[in-house]
């Protein structure tokens, strides 16, 4: 039977209004979803398996409690089960990759699914992290995949257009918009995802895998506007515009 793993991210709403509260981002209020990136890489893993693949899928989040929403989302759309790592600290992608990979290897997993690009991070490192942390190789940004004889036939896109590969399995697949279009949890399967397995795991159990970075102090930057409006013909506007830039400003 083949493994898949899914990593789970949970990130605010798209269309959630993000407020700034002094030097912090006040997320009081907000909704949170399972991050659209992720998605893409449940959605792969499923048609995988109604391929006709004997496959089970394993999704596996790290991160606060709050992310069982995004699980459990994950599980409603027919993942099998799940584990969570809980953890309130902010960690590095490199001991993310860590923790992730660690688990991801006592699950002996023939294929991860990542998304592109962490939506809380805006980071693309995690995938490649994990990939170089197990010794696997690795597609960033895929937007079609095929599983053949014990290979992933890819096609990601690069600087210069798209690209096509084969790479060996087991592999670790970054996924993104393109590469399918992530269905809907049912109401039956929503009701069936409670009673599927959702093992809880505590940051505790790697404590070897301390973080090499700490988060000392955040600060948001904010800047007023002045609100000045210029008058007068475009040529005056523009040489008055300029004045300001260069003088006030001290831009150009």
């Amino acid at each position: 039977m083949m493994k898949i793993v899914t990593i789970l991210k949970q990130v605010p709403d798209a269309e959630a209004r993000i407020r700034v509260s002094g030097t912090a981002v006040d997320l009081e209020g907000v909704t949170f979803v399972i991050d659209g990136m992720d998605e893409y890489g449940v959605e792969q893993a499923l048609r995988i398996r109604e391929g006709g693949s004997e496959t089970e899928i394993i999704a596996v989040a790290l991160g606060p409690p709050r992310f069982e929403d995004a699980i459990r989302t994950a599980l409603a759309m027919g993942v099998d089960r799940a584990i969570h790592i809980e953890t309130e600290e902010r960690l590095d992608p490199i001991t993310q990759a860590k923790i992730l990979a660690t688990t991801i290897g006592q699950e002996g997993a023939d294929l991860v699914f990542v998304g592109g690009k962490e939506a809380d991070w805006d980071s693309a490192a995690l995938g490649p992290a994990i990939a170089e942390r197990l010794g696997w190789p690795h597609s960033d940004w895929t937007t079609q995949l095929r599983l053949e004889e014990g290979r992933a036939a890819v096609v990601h896109d690069s600087d210069d257009g798209s690209e096509a590969l084969s790479v060996p399995l087991p592999a670790v697949i970054t996924t993104q918009q393109g590469l399918n279009e992530p269905r809907y949890p049912t109401l039956p399967n929503i009701m069936k995802a409670r009673r599927k397995e959702l093992l809880k795991r505590d940051l505790s159990a790697f404590a070897s895998l301390a973080p090499k970075t700490t988060v000392l102090s955040e600060e948001i930057q904010t800047s007023e506007r002045l609100n000045r409006l210029f008058m007068g013909s475009a040529e005056e506007v523009a040489a008055e515009l300029i004045a300001h830039l260069r003088d006030e400003a001290k831009v150009i």
